[in-house]
């Protein structure tokens, strides 16, 4: 009884001694924020991508079809762990593909503000530390808001949060930080094998965030190893050996066959147009990255820094534009050195007396170009920017049962309709799966199909071809002899029209 007595106490008094540090706060009310606005953003842009092929594997787990098209999707790298993770939980739950990646959302923003955080701590002691760098990486971007797929932006989190790159940039954080107490402290083999596996799932899921975490490792071992031996370079080796072999073992597609693949290359050019609107407040931070650069070479942020710029310039130099998605990590080694070092306690460096005033302003500005994706703007003033707001296909979904083809070359419907499971005749977006002559035949058609020249007769020879039973009109396109009408959308001026078999 009075062993028992001196225990109470004592965990009562612990638990009331326990204050929730600043980054908790700050962390956990960017996440609930973050998470609202993300659940409450419509289906848009690559979210029916996802949506349909976690629809696909859980319509047929081990062969799931292509997302987009009613045809096979054997290699498709859409049908990643995380991909398939969500179809199969769909599939025990009842859930929908779209539901599924809907639910992310939180989840994403759980992991990548839980992983910027641990990172940053091994960066500094300083409790406000992670709370800078949360702020740097999400607001110090460009002075116009943007979004990108793996970008994480506020702008570009309020749509993206639920993506699986969301998720690789937060997984990416939380390999760094495993790997930085592994090459300080050492761990036991299991420990480095447990990072090498999921850099391989990571590789899975995202390959272009992979390269960048691989990066980050590297960079993370050589600035932070304490000592070499034949053992440690031993251990470091059952990491990359267990990497390479999960990525190996995915039955799904084979990841190291992308290495080469330009399917996508066209559309990331978008990337180097316009460096200072999209990535000049990160300058900020370049004081901050010498500094550390001056005191040691070796520092992992200076490595990384230089590395992901290579890779970004190899990208535009060489046409292979994709590798410019390096730029979602590019700008992290610069917000967070200006974090680390606004962060430090007084005495104030003269160096510091200049960081805090840069990052000060540095921050309003991008502030002032992101806020208008999570404030509403009845409380902002009329010029502010606010993310264009996708009509909603829920009255196409309500009436197309899943699997069936809907023949459309709208923008934003091509987009949309195949988060509700729906087929389109033409894709979206390239999908290395799809040969570059399937698509560009079905490209073909698809015009073929609209323009005003083409005989009826060849019109229902494309629908029959791709096997479409509906057809969505856009506003002012003329229906076909014998489609009947549906349903039409007030907003968009569009029709959904039911074709003679």
């Amino acid at each position: 009884m009075t062993g028992e007595a001196r225990i109470a106490p004592t965990f009562g008094t612990r638990a009331l001694a326990w204050r929730p540090t600043p980054y908790v706060l700050v962390g956990a009310g960017f996440w609930l924020l973050l998470s609202i606005v993300a659940w409450h953003t419509p289906i848009a842009a690559d979210f029916g991508q996802h949506a349909s092929a976690v629809q696909r594997v859980k319509d047929n787990p081990w062969h799931p079809a292509n997302p987009l098209l009613k045809e096979p999707g054997t290699d498709s790298p859409y049908y990643s762990p995380y991909i398939v993770t969500l179809g199969l939980t769909a599939r025990l739950t009842g859930a929908a593909g779209w539901q599924m990646v809907r639910w992310c959302g939180p989840l994403n923003l759980a992991v990548l503000v839980v992983g910027i955080g641990a990172f940053a701590r091994t960066l500094s002691a300083r409790r406000m530390a992670p709370v800078y760098a949360l702020l740097a990486f999400t607001l110090l971007w460009g002075v116009r808001g943007e979004e990108w797929s793996g970008f994480c932006g506020m702008w570009s989190l309020t749509r993206g949060a639920p993506y699986p790159s969301a998720f690789a940039v937060g997984l990416a954080f939380l390999l760094w930080t495993w790997t930085d107490r592994l090459a300080r402290r050492g761990g036991t083999p299991w420990e480095y094998a447990g990072l090498g596996a999921a850099a391989g799932a990571l590789l899975l899921i995202h390959p272009i965030t992979a390269l960048a975490a691989t990066v980050g490792i590297a960079a993370i071992v050589v600035g932070r190893q304490q000592g070499w031996s034949r053992r440690i370079a031993v251990l470091w080796a059952v990491s990359g050996l267990a990497a390479l072999a999960v990525a190996v073992a995915w039955p799904y597609f084979d990841v190291f066959s992308l290495a080469g693949d330009t399917t996508v290359d066209g559309v990331h050019r978008k990337l180097y147009t316009h460096p200072w609107q999209w990535y000049g407040l990160a300058l900020a931070g370049v004081p901050a990255l010498a500094w550390r650069a001056r005191q040691r070479l070796r520092d992992p942020l200076v490595l990384m820094f230089t590395a992901y710029a290579a890779i970004a310039a190899y990208g535009w130099v060489s046409g292979h534009y994709t590798y410019g998605r390096v730029f979602a990590l590019l700008l992290m080694p610069l917000q967070f050195a200006l974090a680390v070092e606004v962060a430090a306690v007084p005495p104030w460096t003269r160096l510091r007396k200049v960081l805090a005033p840069l990052a000060a302003v540095a921050l309003c500005l991008g502030l002032a170009a992101q806020i208008g994706a999570v404030v509403p703007q009845r409380f902002l003033p009329v010029a502010t920017r606010h993310p264009y707001r996708w009509p909603d296909y829920h009255w196409v979904a309500d009436r197309v049962p899943v699997g069936d083809v809907v023949l459309t070359d709208g923008y934003n419907a091509m987009h949309v309709l195949p988060a509700y499971g729906i087929y389109l005749v033409a894709p979206t977006w390239p999908d290395p799966s799809t040969p570059d002559a399937d698509r560009a035949r079905r490209w073909s058609d698809t015009k073929a199909y609209f323009a005003p020249a083409t005989p009826a007769p060849r019109r229902a020879a494309i629908a029959r071809q791709y096997g479409a039973g509906w057809l969505l009109l856009q506003r002012g396109q003329l229906p076909p002899p014998g489609a009947t009408v549906v349903a039409d959308s007030a907003r968009t001026g569009e029709q959904l029209l039911r074709l003679t078999p």
